[in-house]
């Protein structure tokens, strides 16, 4: 399972808090230029970010900035989770599913945004982006995700909220739902996926359906 977007409902402080670090140093990002990065890991989306606004931009001081205003908010407000991940996570205990979150944040921020949402143990495997060669849309984190389970990953099924996600799900060979948090899925987020869902809630019935079914491949 991914983590911001699809577990917890992040994305609009993480929004807020780069646009008002950068507005701060003197730039503008707008919506959709942030859309652009959503579900990328960090360094990936600080290259686009230089590559938008220039080599001139104060990078280190947008490095300090941005993470003082998103620790900030969510120190106030805490981190609400997403529509049915309860559910969906009791669902998983009662038929004793083996879970991991695979998450392009890095390990200290994963930490932290579990434990602001109530969830501080919950997972037992946590593989964040600091933790493989490649970030989203490789499908590295994923791979990893399934080593650590010791699953095949054609055995596992990823919940994905971004493109970057469910291509890198896929990549690795899982059974990839699609569940779109802020933007309406590319025509390759939709290709790449197994299922293209509304909510936790009808995911919990798509894994029903593969649990029940012997052999999964059938499904597709």
């Amino acid at each position: 399972m991914d983590m911001d977007g699809l577990i917890l409902d992040t994305e609009p402080l993480y929004k807020a808090a780069w646009q008002r670090a950068a507005a701060d140093l003197g730039y503008e990002l707008d919506d959709s230029f942030y859309l652009t990065l959503v579900g990328r890991p960090t360094q990936d989306c600080e290259e686009a970010l230089l590559r938008r606004c220039g080599p001139a931009f104060p990078l280190e001081n947008f490095r300090s900035r941005w993470p003082e205003l998103w620790r900030l908010e969510v120190t106030q407000a805490g981190i609400s989770t997403k529509p049915g991940l309860l559910e969906f996570l009791s669902f998983i205990d009662d038929h004793g599913l083996p879970v991991a979150v695979a998450t392009s944040s890095d390990a200290d921020y994963a930490t932290f945004s579990l434990q602001q949402a109530g969830l501080d143990g919950r997972f037992g495997i946590i593989v964040t982006g600091d933790q493989v060669a490649r970030g989203k849309p490789a499908p590295d984190i994923y791979v990893e995700a399934a080593r650590r389970l010791e699953i095949d990953p054609a055995h596992c099924v990823a919940l994905e909220d971004s493109e970057a996600g469910v291509i890198s799900a896929a990549g690795a060979g899982m059974f990839a739902l699609l569940i779109p948090d802020w933007t309406t899925p590319s025509d390759a987020a939709v290709q790449a996926a197994f299922r293209v869902l509304a909510s936790l809630h009808e995911a919990r019935q798509v894994v029903a359906a593969l649990v029940a079914n012997a052999d999964p491949a059938a499904k597709r």
